[in-house]
């Protein structure tokens, strides 16, 4: 008996920490059967520990709602912007729950209606939340049962469930849907003993592909992100923008703007904005807003971070060690020396930071493009100086995060401009506005010390990076002497970064897979010995040992020596729990400088995979992303002038590029699942340096691998 889920959008767009009150949620939502579930551990512990004190008790605070026509609404503080939660999560809850994908509808990232959310990063949305998703669904089906057992007057052991209907085993005339128990009824339950989520050899909906749930809204033009929104006496902002992120305002003069028909100028501090109803107009103004700053930058340009960078007298950490480095030198044949540099790369997504707000009596409602709604809703309220509960932050669809939109400036600019225009404020950052207050990936140094015995086994392992954090530095390799250590990454050197930095896809790890993998094709040439031999030759992890040989099988990999002029290239490594590697073949003209990826195989062992179509997609996607910071992306400054300013100066992938991708996902269905929006991304600096060294005999230390930089590598040759 299958319920037809005719709301397509109200689980796409829309989509309650314990300070929103059941009463407030029944008022908001309607009848039907609400099931309540305790999800501080792990949904909130494990996503932020420090967030639980004494203010914030645990509450039944994640929601499952049946509504009378027996539609499962589920409700997440997560957003979905294009990685793919809309459609796993909404598997997860529907077999769980024993109804159909489209019984299923998902309420995301509104802060009045669904559970507080640390936010939408680091591939944490099928590792934690779809677990904690998951034994909430089982949880709600305990319940059901229980209601259908009063109602059909049988014991709950005689009853069977399916696609929402309770069905008597012995009778099967006797039976209730999930809708005929919610008809008019308005039903608070939890249970006291938590029943155990379904086995592998239960699920009938996780594991098995499943195209987008957004895809046609998408692809037909329904879906509604930020801009798209337009309430009545809506406004038009553009704000005055320093040239430096190190300049401070002086004076405004906002005389000649202010001679355009319909501009309004609205001033609070350090805030100078232009509104108008159409957004032309505020372009035209802006530009007419004549500013005096103050401000000295930074004596570093993106020609000299790097040696600014190991002259700034950070402190390192020890991440890992083992052994000693002296014996391990002193019993090494052959030492390596190396080091690789990368510059700040932009998030660049297609969407820019926007976000709109208005008021609803004395409450603001922002809704815009973050990847953090709970914590931008409590900044917002301090930037207000209002209670937290005056605000409202709802979340529809991001036109791509990647980590950059967990910072949300461009929403409390938007909540202060609508308290000072009274009406309704659209602000959508230009492409330019995008690039300045971009939290870069930061720029990096590593240096990478390493040797090697006569029997090609790796002996020595001194790894240092500089500036960009320790995440995917595991030398993963069996080296009985390593060390690894990080420096600054407790900000113990003065202030070297002359903008923001953060969170960029896999933070860190893709540059530390570039220095580890190289190091390693570099140390497999000198050795004689075929690279894939010469890492497994070297490796004891079984899951990394995995993941290489099945990469290596859909590729048709034959072994040889490089350099072999084959230009092919070879990178594993670990992200988000998940182990990937990858093969590629690239093409390099010599005469130019241009590469051309050919092809690429990569394999993922990542635990439990809810739906490999969207995997399979996440895969492509990283593969696809990688490509461009390894060949040409590079974010241009001089001090805290960022003069990188839009797509003409700034090249990311384009179609042209895309390679044959072929994708492997490992059957590991009895393990928990890991993060898959990330790890394949980090291979590919790594892989197409190994690539183009196999194709030329040429090694590219540097990030990007542009023309210029391979030609010049190619003379050294």
């Amino acid at each position: 008996m299958k319920k037809e889920n005719t709301n397509k959008t109200a689980n796409l767009v829309s989509p309650v920490r314990p300070e929103i009150k059941r009463r407030s949620f029944f008022k908001l939502m309607g009848g039907g059967i609400f099931i309540f579930f305790n999800t501080w551990d792990p949904l909130e512990l494990m996503a932020s520990p420090a967030k639980k004190g004494k203010d914030d008790a645990p509450d039944f605070n994640a929601f499952i709602r049946i509504d009378e026509n027996g539609i499962v609404n589920g409700f997440t503080g997560k957003i979905e912007m294009g990685q793919g939660p809309v459609t796993s999560l909404v598997q997860e809850l529907a077999d769980e729950l024993d109804v159909t994908f489209d019984q299923v509808n998902l309420l995301m990232g509104d802060t009045d209606l669904c559970p507080w959310d640390d936010g939408t990063w680091g591939s944490l949305s099928t590792r934690f939340f779809g677990e904690a998703f998951r034994a909430a669904a089982a949880e709600a089906r305990a319940v059901l049962m229980q209601l259908g057992s009063e109602k059909l007057q049988v014991p709950i052991s005689q009853l069977e469930v399916k696609e929402g209907v309770i069905i008597d085993k012995n009778n099967q005339n006797n039976r209730v849907t999930y809708g005929q128990l919610a008809r008019g009824k308005k039903i608070e339950r939890y249970m006291d003993k938590k029943p155990p989520v379904k086995s592998p050899a239960e699920f009938k909906i996780i594991g098995k592909p499943h195209f987008r749930h957004d895809a046609r809204l998408k692809v037909t033009g329904q879906a509604k992100y930020t801009g798209d929104f337009h309430p009545e006496g809506m406004l038009y902002a553009r704000i005055l923008r320093p040239p430096s992120h190190a300049s401070k305002l002086v004076s405004v003069n906002t005389a000649e703007a202010e001679k355009i028909p319909g501009i309004r100028v609205v001033r609070d501090g350090d805030l100078a904005a232009v509104l108008h109803e159409l957004r032309d107009k505020v372009d035209e103004a802006i530009v007419k807003v004549k500013a005096e700053y103050s401000g000295d930058d930074m004596k570093v340009d993106d020609k000299t971070i790097h040696d600014y960078m190991l002259n700034a007298g950070a402190k390192g950490d020890i991440v890992d060690e083992a052994g000693d480095l002296a014996t391990g030198k002193s019993i090494s044949k052959t030492m390596f020396t190396s080091q690789y540099r990368g510059p700040y790369v932009a998030h660049a997504p297609i969407e820019t930071h926007s976000a709109l707000a208005y008021m609803e009596g004395d409450r603001v409602i922002v809704r815009g493009s973050t990847q953090t709604p709970y914590p931008a809703k409590e900044d917002i309220a301090s930037a207000l100086k209002i209670p937290k509960e005056k605000v409202r932050v709802i979340v529809p669809f991001v036109g791509g995060g990647f980590g950059g939109k967990s910072a949300y400036q461009q929403m409390i600019e938007a909540a202060r401009l609508t308290r000072l225009a009274g009406k309704p404020v659209m602000l959508i950052w230009t492409r330019k506005e995008e690039f300045f207050y971009d939290v870069f990936r930061p720029a990096y140094v590593i240096k990478l010390n390493s040797g090697l015995d006569s029997n090609g086994k790796i002996t020595m392992w001194d790894f240092n990076v500089y500036f960009a954090g320790s995440r995917g530095s595991d030398t993963f390799y069996d080296v009985p002497h390593r060390r690894t250590m990080a420096y600054d990454e407790g900000n113990s050197a003065p202030k070297v970064h002359p903008f923001f930095t953060g969170p960029w896809r896999a933070p860190a790890n893709g540059n530390n897979t570039l220095a580890r993998e190289s190091q390693v094709d570099i140390m497999a040439s000198a050795a004689g010995i075929d690279p894939l031999e010469f890492r497994l030759k070297n490796l004891k992890d079984e899951k990394l040992i995995a993941v290489l040989k099945a990469a290596a099988d859909k590729f048709g990999y034959i072994p040889a020596k490089g350099p072999s002029g084959r230009g092919i290239g070879i990178a594993c490594g670990s992200d988000a729990g998940t182990y990937v590697a990858a093969f590629a073949e690239v093409k390099v003209d010599k005469n130019t400088g241009h590469v051309q990826v050919i092809r690429v195989a990569c394999a993922q062992d990542m635990g439990m995979c809810v739906n490999p179509q969207g995997t399979k997609i996440q895969m492509d996607g990283c593969i696809i992303m990688g490509l461009g910071y390894t060949l040409t992306e590079e974010v241009l400054f001089t001090g805290g002038k960022v003069t990188t300013q839009s797509f003409s100066t700034y090249e990311i992938p384009r179609f042209s590029w895309v390679p044959k991708i072929e994708t492997v996902i490992l059957d590991r269905q009895n393990e928990p699942p890991q993060g898959g929006g990330e790890p394949a991304i980090v291979l590919m600096p790594g892989l197409i340096a190994n690539a183009i060294f196999d194709a030329t005999g040429a090694r590219m230390y540097d990030l990007p691998m542009t023309r210029e930089r391979l030609l010049a590598a190619l003379k050294k040759v």
